[in-house]
């Protein structure tokens, strides 16, 4: 007993070591928080610092074409599909220090916690350090994971980074990554050589802190449709031009938002989870004025939903609006480039046996759909079935005030491993098989 306690206290410390190294490194005094910019400083000290814990425990590195991270503790079987567990690096600007890394330092601790049990895995345990799952660097979702499955579209090389204008391809190489083979399609993962995907992630909202649970096992990931850059074309006036003259610009993106808000909250009185999210909302700084009518508006646009016929009839209620308000307003909308994703819905096995592995471990959870995308969904797309656990954090997320404490992110460590013990053909009578 009292070797099992130290382990746990040894876990607790290198666990707290982590993150607070982790902070260290990519703190930002500017914006406060920390900011792991995609394909930047940021990102690529937090890959360094993984990656020489991960030496520490003995684990093999290997880097794909992306300059994704695997750290590698070899499994009996060499040639089986591998579990893989991990989450993103990067962050947003000014952002907390646990969004995705939770993930990451979870698979570390997972291994290091099976190691000191003395157990051994058939298969390759495999924690995966992503690159570029924060889409605002970009404009491009699932940049790393999607990448490595060999689902990213060639076109994603050519969209610029918000900050610098520099190509994701430039920023790639300068990486150490291979842009040519996103080009070629290569997939150096895939359903042939991943058994399953297993993502652990602080909650994006305080769902959790005000229900008292610590843990949740996540449903699945919403589907989404979004356009970065819309702009309304309206016409410029004079500040004493009557209403009936007027193709305001700014009055048109205001009428949508408020009609999208408003269907948002008949869906939420009716029991259907959806959002939509305004992330940039503005006039043409160039050319605006407290007396000059604006003739134009730009704005990105997010709209999320948890079944694939609920985003497409979001969808097209939002082109309904549209034209109604084009009709009104005397204006146009040009909504430039759309992306999408499919909702993921995590594998029902694998969620039942992590709500099983909690329920041995006597911890309670609850079921969570996430309201956020995740690199889980690029997996569930390739083919890969995933498993989802979420962190109790009462401050939301993307902001300075993410909070996670390591009690709660020990038992969702703790469920991962147990789920890799009783599930992951292992070869040890330490464990219990099921």
């Amino acid at each position: 007993m009292h070797r099992v306690k130290n382990h746990v206290l040894d876990l607790h410390l290198q666990a707290n070591q982590l993150f607070d190294d982790l902070r260290a490194g990519s703190v930002d005094v500017v914006n406060r928080g920390v900011t792991r910019d995609t394909y930047g400083q940021g990102e690529q000290f937090a890959h360094e610092l993984v990656e020489k814990h991960a030496r520490s425990l003995g684990l093999e590195i290997r880097h794909d074409h992306m300059r994704n991270t695997y750290m590698v503790w070899p499994g009996i079987d060499r040639q089986a599909p591998a579990l893989v567990i991990g989450s993103h690096l990067d962050s947003v600007l000014g952002g907390g220090n646990f969004d995705g890394a939770a993930g990451v330092m979870a698979g570390l601790i997972a291994v290091q916690a099976m190691q000191q049990a003395g157990l051994k895995l058939n298969c390759d345990v495999v924690v995966m350090g992503i690159r570029a799952e924060e889409s605002i660097w970009f404009q491009v979702s699932y940049v790393g994971s999607r990448g490595a499955l060999g689902t990213l579209p060639a076109s994603a090389l050519q969209q610029r980074r918000i900050d610098t204008g520099r190509t994701l391809e430039q920023h790639m190489r300068e990486a150490g990554a291979e842009p040519e083979a996103v080009a070629k399609g290569v997939a150096y993962l895939s359903p042939k050589n991943v058994k399953a995907f297993l993502e652990l992630h602080i909650e994006q909202a305080p769902s959790l802190a005000l229900t008292g649970y610590a843990l949740a096992i996540g449903t699945g990931v919403p589907g989404h449709f979004r356009f970065p850059r819309v702009k309304i074309n309206g016409e410029y006036g004079h500040v004493g031009l009557g209403r009936r003259f007027r193709h305001d610009a700014a009055l048109a993106g205001a009428d949508l938002s408020v009609g999208l808000d408003a269907l948002w909250q008949q869906w939420d009185a009716e029991g259907r989870l959806m959002a939509c999210t305004f992330g940039e909302f503005q006039t043409n700084s160039a050319r605006h004025g407290m007396t000059i009518v604006p003739g134009e508006f730009q704005f990105s646009l997010d709209v999320r939903a948890y079944d694939d016929a609920d985003v497409v009839e979001l969808e097209q209620a939002l082109m309904a609006m549209v034209e109604q308000i084009e009709k009104r307003r005397g204006v146009k909308f040009d909504f430039g480039v759309r992306a999408s994703s499919k909702v993921a819905k995590a594998d029902p096995t694998i969620t039942q046996q992590l709500r099983d592995c909690a329920k041995r471990l006597d911890m309670k959870v609850c079921d969570l759909p996430s309201p956020a995308s995740h690199d889980s969904a690029a997996f569930c797309a390739a083919g890969i079935p995933f498993g989802f656990v979420f962190i109790r954090n009462p401050n939301g997320s993307h902001h300075p005030d993410e909070e996670m404490s390591i009690e709660d992110f020990l038992q969702g460590t703790a469920v991962l491993t147990e789920w890799l013990a009783t599930h992951g053909d292992t070869n040890s009578s330490a464990c219990s098989q099921s």
